[in-house]
């Protein structure tokens, strides 16, 4: 879940058009969100117990749990602003 608020708050790909080249490509730029950065979450747990997929019946959702993550925060900044966000990160200037 932290991986997915960070995807949607801090992730930007800056472009020189002139160029045609992505200008920030290097992790050295690259801010990654900590506990520090997000507070606390509340993790819901399906309980299925499938010996089929394994011999400890367990599954992993992996990456698959943080693609809705981006889409949900821009619809949670709608419902409290009346702005949509079409671009992310979102920053506060897109906000007003």
């Amino acid at each position: 879940m932290v991986w997915g608020i960070s995807k949607a708050l801090e992730e930007e790909t800056i472009m020189d058009h002139n160029l045609g080249r992505i200008m920030n490509h290097s992790l050295a730029e690259y801010h990654v969100a900590v506990n520090a950065d997000v507070h606390e979450l509340d993790v819901i747990f399906v309980e299925e117990h499938d010996e089929i997929v394994n011999p400890l019946g367990v599954k992993g959702l992996g990456e698959i749990g943080l693609v809705g993550v981006p889409a949900a925060i821009a619809n949670a900044v709608f419902h409290a602003t009346g702005k949509r966000i079409r671009d992310l990160p979102i920053t506060l200037d897109k906000l007003l």
